[in-house]
Formats: structure tokens, sequence, C-alpha cells
């Protein structure tokens, strides 16, 4: 057998990949005399997906360093949280939640025997915890319990009275379940410090608070249940798997929002503690990495291909998912998933359903694409890859974009070159520089990989606009919203001609004088 780790290794593993722990001294000093409680709770609303694993993974920690877990089915949050869990449908979800959710433990490894299991409601109806919830209300202002909740309830316009409530039952929580700490998201942090500042006005200890960091999803945003292309579903088919894995956010050196390496990072390596990168012996064959840090220097430099990262991470990930799947491919299981998340066109009394809403259309107009000329180009200050450009579209001063094309063109070649930019993205920090729009290349199909700025025709000048054949009406979106993901679904038709003419769906992007090309790399991509 194994020696029983030490107060310091313990403490090592319970808090390895955190983002922040709140009360460091308390939790070395438990250790040092027995095994901390601690507790996790999720409420039981949208369904579960992959970045789900991330919490799971710490749990796999907690359990390694010998820490007593609960997992808390949070089914009365999910009602008060602007009733995104139907009354109706919250036995249902809360079945599902639990069901799936011992389903990812054990697909890690995770033994279920030494986890304890909680719904809300086996004790939140009790006399002494309603007690305790209007006890708190007489102490809590609304500005408080407002703040406390602003990241994690759905905020409306008009607030409902449950959405203050919710902040003051997660702190109780604390204090039901008997535990010294409670571990969740970074976006957890105002609750965990109401729950700080208000347990002790009611003669209950300060708990320990151990937070994850938010992990991008797929589309570089946070992943939701809400946003079908930022996830990928627990049950997902494998083709499911690699559709959205080829669409995930990925740019070749970047590894800010990069939801990809941060799954591997935050998921994999910790149940692994290895990651191996598989490609084709002519690129330099499979390469086993033992340190994250090693594979995120390797991609920030190109050593690492976003292809060959995104089918390791599906080789892997599909392994995870297997027996999540081979689980729930019963007949009570799928009765039960139909039941919990109906469709919408089935949605019962007080489920959101979209049978009536009419789509949007999702049309090359919306898209504010104009020509623009590199009026300066730089070496991003922290990193290698990655190019800061001012950039003239025509507008009182120039916008500052970041681009990953160091490894692909020359400074010389960028310097008071026109080109395509689009400017209606939703400016984003990268690496600390906040870029104000995209410009547009055309990217070679194989290996190795070439990329080419597009070229506006000869003549144009700053600003003018650039739009697809047959839609040079419309107004584009003033922004466009991430997760309406305009962008994207339309980039899925961009391509390249066998005559280097950008186009959309066989349709030719234009300016007034004419076509837009690339230099050479016909049939390639739009990105």
């Amino acid at each position: 057998m194994e020696p029983a780790p030490s107060p310091q290794e313990k403490y090592q593993l319970i808090t390895r990949n955190l983002q922040e722990v709140l009360g460091e001294d308390k939790l070395m000093a438990i250790l040092k005399e027995r095994e901390l409680k601690i507790y996790w709770g999720t409420a039981t609303t949208g369904k579960p997906h992959v970045a789900y694993f991330v919490p799971m993974s710490k749990i796999a920690d907690f359990l390694k360093a010998g820490c007593e877990v609960t997992i808390l089915f949070a089914d009365l949050h999910a009602y008060l949280d602007n009733m995104k869990a139907p009354w109706e449908l919250l036995e249902l979800r809360t079945r599902y939640y639990e069901h799936v959710i011992k389903a990812m433990l054990e697909s890690i490894g995770v033994p279920l025997e030494k986890l304890r299991f909680v719904r809300g409601t086996d004790y939140q109806l009790s006399k002494e915890y309603t007690l305790d919830v209007y006890r708190l209300s007489s102490v809590v202002t609304q500005h408080d319990a407002k703040k406390a909740g602003a990241e994690v309830v759905k905020q409306v316009e008009h607030p409902l009275l449950s959405g203050l409530l919710y902040p003051g039952l997660q702190a109780l929580d604390e204090e039901y379940l008997k535990v010294d700490a409670q571990f969740g998201g970074v976006d957890q942090r105002k609750i965990f410090t109401f729950a700080e500042k208000y347990l002790p006005s009611l003669g209950y200890a300060k708990r320990i608070h151990l937070m994850n960091p938010m992990v991008p999803g797929l589309t570089g945003s946070k992943m939701s249940s809400s946003e079908e292309d930022s996830k990928i579903d627990l049950l997902d088919r494998k083709e499911d798997v690699k559709k959205k894995l080829k669409k995930a956010f990925c740019e070749p050196g970047n590894v800010e929002n990069n939801g990809v390496l941060s799954f591997i990072k935050h998921v994999l390596f910790p149940l692994k503690s290895e990651f191996v990168v598989l490609r084709e012996e002519k690129w330099g064959g499979n390469k086993t990495y033992t340190a994250y840090e090693a594979l995120e220097k390797d991609f920030a430099e190109q050593v690492v291909h976003p292809g060959d990262l995104k089918n390791s991470v599906e080789v892997a990930l599909n392994k995870l998912l297997d027996p999540i799947r081979e689980k729930f491919n019963c007949p009570e299981l799928k009765k039960l998933s139909s039941a919990a998340y109906p469709t919408p066109s089935k949605a019962k009394p007080g489920e959101k359903g979209t049978k009536n809403s009419e789509p949007e259309d999702v049309i090359p107009s919306r898209l504010d694409i104009r020509v623009g000329k590199v009026i300066s180009v730089e070496k991003h200050p922290d990193a290698d890859s990655l190019y800061v450009e001012k950039i003239d579209v025509g507008e009182a001063e120039p916008r500052t974009v970041v681009s990953g094309l160091v490894h692909f063109v020359p400074e010389e070649q960028l310097q008071d070159r026109l080109v395509v930019l689009l400017c209606n993205l939703k400016p984003q920090k990268m690496r600390g520089v906040e870029s104000q729009g995209m410009v547009l290349c055309a990217s070679s199909v194989g290996e190795p990989r070439q990329v080419e700025p597009l070229d506006p025709p000869a003549g144009c000048c700053p600003g003018e606009r650039v739009y697809v054949e047959g839609y040079e009406g419309g107004e584009p979106d003033e922004e466009l919203k991430p997760k309406k993901k305009v962008f994207e679904k339309l980039q899925a038709d961009f391509h390249i001609s066998e005559d280097c003419v950008a186009q959309w769906k066989q349709r030719n992007f234009l300016t007034k004088l004419g076509t837009v090309s690339c230099k050479s790399l016909k049939g390639g991509s739009i990105s």
C-alpha cells in the first residue's frame, strides 16, 4: 500500500488548478488534524455537458487527498433561479442529474461508495432550515442578496424574489451539510463571500471556499447548456463530437480563451498525468506530454497543430463518454432523458418553448466586412505568435487588431497593405490586448499549413464595404452577439475557389471595384 499523503501533499492535491482559495490557513490547520469535509453542489437545470468533467476531476483530487465529499443535487435552487427547472419537471431532472453525474464519476474511475449524495429538498423543506431562512432574511439587505447572485442567478429586467433567496440558501447549505468547505466555480465568488459575511451572524462558522477557474467553451466563451455550439453533450454521438471539435475555436499559437487546451489542462491532464498528441509519422509521430506547460508552450510556438490537438482530444474524450453513452442506451434512461428535457414542441406548462419563435436569417449582409489598410504592425509584447496591428477602416481612429500571423506573413508584407477586416465582432482581449476586428485570411487545407491575407481589388480605399454577391443590400448587425454564432455559421460555407476568389456558397466576395481574392491558396478555407 502507498503511504498516506502528508498534510502538505493533501493541500497540493486539493488546491491544484484552482483559481482561488479563501481560508488557506484554516484549510492547512484542518488537514494537520483530520480529513477535510467538503461539498460541491449543482443546480439541476440544463443538461450536464463535458465541462462538468472539470469539477468531477477536482472531486477525484479531493478523494485522493482523503476528503469526505458530499455532492448536492440542488433541486430547489434550480426552481428558484428564475424557474430554470419548472416545478413539474424538477423531480425528473434531478433523477437525470443523479444518473448522469454518477456515470461521469464512474467513467473517470471515482469510487461512488466514497461519496455522499444529497438532494436539496431532503433537508431544505425542514422546519429548522425554513426558520433559518427567515432569520437570514431579517439581516440580509436586498442590495447584498442581489449582488451575491449577480454572476449565478439569471438576471432579468424585473427580478423575482426567488432569485434574492438563492444566495442565502446556498450559504445555509454549508451549515446543514456539516462541511468545512464549499467547492465551485469562480463565478460563485460573490455567493461565497456573502456566506462568509452572514453565516456568523446566525452563530454559524465561516467556511473555506475553493474556486475553479471558468473554463472556456469550444467557441472561446463560457461553455453553457443554453449555447449549443459551445458545448459537447455527454450523450452526443461520436460524429457530433468530431463535428463540434472541428468547429471549435483553436487559433494557431493562441492559448487565450482556447477551450480545447483548457479541457486538456483541467480534465485530461489531472486524470492521466499525461496527454498524447496523436499525429502521423511524417509530421513527427505521436508525442507524450507529462507536463501541461510543455504542451501549451509547444502550441504557442506552433510546434503542435490545432488539427492534431483536436483529433487527440476527440480520441481521449470519446473514451470518457463511451461508458456514459452505454449506460444511457437502455429504455429506462432514454425515457427519463426525453421526459426531463422534452423538445420545445412537447414542452410542458411553465417550460420555455421556441416553436412559435421566428428563426433569424443568417445571411452575409449581417457581417460588417470592410477594406482596411495596415498603418502599423509589431509583435505582441506577450505572445510570440501574434501581431498587434493598427488598421485604418475609414473611421476617426484606426482599430487595434491582434492576428496570429507571425509564422505566416513577415511584418514588412503587412505594413501598408490593404486587408479585409471583419469589423462587428465583439471586441476580445488576446493576451491582454483588446482586438477590435479580425483580418480575414485564406488557409491551406493540407500540411504544412499556409496562410495568406485576403486581397481587396487594387484601388480600394479604407472603409469600403465588402459584400457577398447577391447580398449587397441590408444593414450589418451593430455587433454580432457571440451566443448567436452568426459569423461561425456563415464561415462554415466560406472557401477559396479554383481561381483563388473568396466565396460564400459559390458567390463571390466583392467590392465596387471587383472580386476579393488571395494569391495562391486555391481550394482553401477562410478564417
